[in-house]
């Protein structure tokens, strides 16, 4: 497996900004592999995947998540990928263990936004040892990249999640939680993180830090990203006053045990 050094530099911009671009970590074979397995995962579509542009509308924004296990593109990058040595080395864990994979596909011209969010209240998990890599398979101009608050992730705010769909708050009135500001209004005053992405960069976040991203409009080419989730020593399963998501319907955890489970498998261990 070959595999990347991440300089204390980066490490530390980590841990500060919430968010960093890691450029050239990635072979062309292993975006080759993505987006074979991307294909596969498309024309066969499983049961969480959702298409979020409306019939008629140009474009077209459309998911699917938890497929690693039925996709061996999928399996063999999230197993034998530089991606869980990564992760591991950024979270300072000495495990990284997958919690699923995420592919998220706008196609030239897409309307649709990404709605300001952060991924943690979605998730069965707590800790400090979480971060996603975010990876393109396409080459991706700083108009179209993915945006992070940067120091969100240092906060101890959590938010309520947010449909993509609509926009709209999964649930409010629960103590812990509260409705994300709207970044938009507060960019001249809000340090905002995104590049531009060529073949081979991927960005890594903490799954606390707020982002979003932009519609395609006046692209040429499609963006498809290749998210991977993974958890570092840390993790703990946790419950949420609502269904997670991915809901990991098969997972017999109980709040605070470690994620030791099938389902989140060990991918490096150093």
């Amino acid at each position: 497996m070959s595999t990347a050094k991440i300089s204390n530099t980066l490490i530390d911009e980590f841990e500060r900004l919430g968010a960093v671009c890691l450029r050239g970590l990635f072979a062309q074979s292993w975006l080759d592999k993505l987006a074979d397995g991307v294909d596969k995962n498309f024309a066969d579509p499983g049961p969480d995947h959702t298409v979020y542009t409306r019939a008629g509308e140009p474009g077209g924004f459309y998911d699917d998540y938890c497929n690693w296990q039925r996709i061996d593109e999928y399996r063999d990058f999230i197993m034998h990928s530089p991606a869980a040595e990564i992760a591991a080395q950024l979270m300072g864990s000495k495990t990284a263990r997958i919690y699923h994979d995420h592919v998220l596909v706008k196609e030239p011209g897409t309307r649709e936004v990404t709605p300001w969010h952060h991924d943690l209240p979605y998730y069965g998990v707590d800790g400090d040892q979480l971060c996603s890599i975010w990876l393109p398979l396409d080459p991706v101009p700083q108009s179209a990249c993915p945006e992070f608050v940067a120091g969100s992730h240092a906060t101890g705010r959590l938010y309520y999640p947010r449909l993509f769909i609509d926009n709209k708050n999964y649930a409010e009135g629960h103590e812990g939680f509260e409705t994300i500001p709207d970044v938009d209004a507060q960019r001249e005053t809000l340090e905002l993180l995104s590049w531009d992405l060529e073949l081979g960069d991927c960005i890594v976040f903490h799954m606390r830090t707020i982002h979003g991203a932009p519609a395609t409009i006046g692209l040429k080419t499609r963006r498809r990203g290749f998210s991977t989730r993974w958890l570092g020593d840390d993790a703990r399963f946790a419950e949420r006053p609502w269904t997670t998501s991915p809901p990991f319907k098969e997972v017999d955890l109980k709040p605070g045990d470690i994620m030791d489970h099938p389902s989140f498998p060990i991918a490096w261990s150093g």
